[in-house]
């Protein structure tokens, strides 16, 4: 039971750790005096040595006429090829604080049976119009202007400056947000964020593949519990001739069709070569 329990789980719990890490990474400093990161995600420092730069928080910088920082250029490159190669909404699922509080929203409205009812009803292209209006406001404003209201940064800055009030609102905020008004709502709707780093990941060679899609019983499990599950069908379901690998910018890399398809019909993909967690690595499945 209990082996079948971390089965279904098993990129959750991976998700869970290196979130935590992220998080850790920054507040051991303050809390601890050890070195290992300083600042927040939208400009960090690593071990002394390694520093890191948000590319949107950098396009930003630039619109808006800022001299950029010793070192930001070197950490934008980092950053934006990462997740160019690995997937940018693998920053949503593997990283964002929001996403604890997203999911947490997500599970409870799954277990009230609420996974389908919203009050608001929202289009998902407001997050290209509020990125565009981001963009605009910096470059007319001379101001980061998205980093004046990030709650992402907002969370980290709580945590390491004890500023925990604004962090807690922030958070509070969010849940609600997605519980009572539009599953997904602030990430998949409004949040331009991971539609930034979405689009920065479209040509990405690590996705997610329903490399078995014969075995598909449509339970649904995986649409159920897919943050983004409008992904999933064109690639599980062969329409309009699409191959088996989930190629839309909208996908978290997050694994949880993985975990939760009883026919093991997902797996991650590196290029063409299906990555499974019960066998050796095997070339892509049916065309």
């Amino acid at each position: 039971m209990l082996r079948r329990l971390l089965h279904r789980r098993h990129y959750l719990l991976a998700r869970r750790l290196a979130q935590a890490a992220v998080l850790l990474g920054f507040v051991v400093g303050p809390w601890f005096g050890l070195p290992v990161a300083h600042g927040t995600l939208a400009s960090s420092r690593w071990f002394g040595a390694i520093s890191l730069s948000d590319p949107l928080v950098v396009l930003q910088s630039v619109l808006a006429g800022h001299p950029l920082a010793h070192g930001a250029l070197t950490g934008v490159v980092l950053v934006a090829a990462f997740y160019a190669v690995a997937g940018g909404r693998l920053f949503c699922g593997w990283v964002c604080p929001v996403n604890l509080v997203t999911d947490a929203a997500q599970g409870l409205r799954r277990r009230l049976g609420w996974r389908k009812a919203s009050v608001l009803r929202i289009d998902k292209r407001l997050r290209y119009a509020v990125l565009g209006a981001v963009l605009l406001g910096s470059l007319l404003g001379g101001v980061i202007v998205w980093e004046t209201i990030n709650p992402i940064n907002l969370i980290v800055r709580s945590l390491v400056f004890g500023l925990w009030l604004g962090g807690l609102i922030a958070l509070l905020a969010i849940f609600l947000f997605d519980f009572l008004l539009l599953s997904n709502g602030w990430c998949g709707h409004i949040c331009p964020v991971g539609v930034f780093y979405g689009q920065l990941g479209r040509a990405s060679v690590v996705r997610v593949a329903a490399d078995k899609r014969d075995a598909c019983n449509s339970c649904g499990d995986c649409f159920n519990y897919c943050p983004e599950p409008q992904v999933i069908s064109p690639a599980l379901r062969g329409i309009g001739g699409h191959d088996v690998f989930i190629q839309e910018p909208d996908c978290l890399r997050c694994g949880r069709c993985i975990d939760v398809c009883e026919q093991q019909v997902f797996s991650f993909a590196v290029g063409h070569v299906t990555l499974r967690r019960d066998s050796r690595p095997s070339q892509d499945g049916p065309e």
